[in-house]
């Protein structure tokens, strides 16, 4: 006698399968008999803090637009905040840049020929404003200090 083609595991695939449609068809069914929900019944609301609810936020007061002001404080600009004085501690004439050491902050300024005023040398007192630029600070309409 020879074996059956079918072994306990394919029996129990198609039983597993079987069991699957019939689960999918009563659910078809189920869905075809039951109400389907409300657009209103779907909607879910979120609160200011995150939480879901059913139920819609109360209703706040209207702000009145006119109302908000927005403003930034504006600073003086004034010619001795703007105007600065310092030392030429490096300049090269040839390549037409140098370095001016600021009086009261020490600090490093750039500075190229075509901001001068007037020609420049090295420990010359002068006067600068300062422009921010791609590469930092420079100083701009360099002018000898009388």
């Amino acid at each position: 006698m020879a074996k059956s083609s079918s072994t306990s595991t394919k029996k129990d695939r198609e039983k597993r399968k079987q069991k699957e449609r019939k689960e999918k068809l009563e659910k078809r069914a189920d869905r075809k008999t039951t109400k389907a929900k409300t657009f209103d019944e779907m909607i879910a609301y979120v609160d200011e803090f995150g939480r879901i609810s059913s139920t819609p936020p109360p209703q706040r007061l209207p702000v009145d637009q006119d109302s908000i002001e927005i403003s930034v404080t504006r600073q003086s600009e004034s010619e001795e905040e703007t105007v600065k004085t310092g030392t030429v501690f490096s300049f090269d004439e040839v390549k037409g840049y140098g370095f001016i050491k600021e009086s009261i902050t020490n600090e490093s300024i750039f500075v190229h020929s075509s901001a001068l005023s007037t020609p420049i040398r090295q420990g010359n007192k002068v006067t600068f404003e300062v422009d921010k630029g791609d590469r930092g600070f420079f100083a701009v309409n360099v002018k000898l200090a009388v």
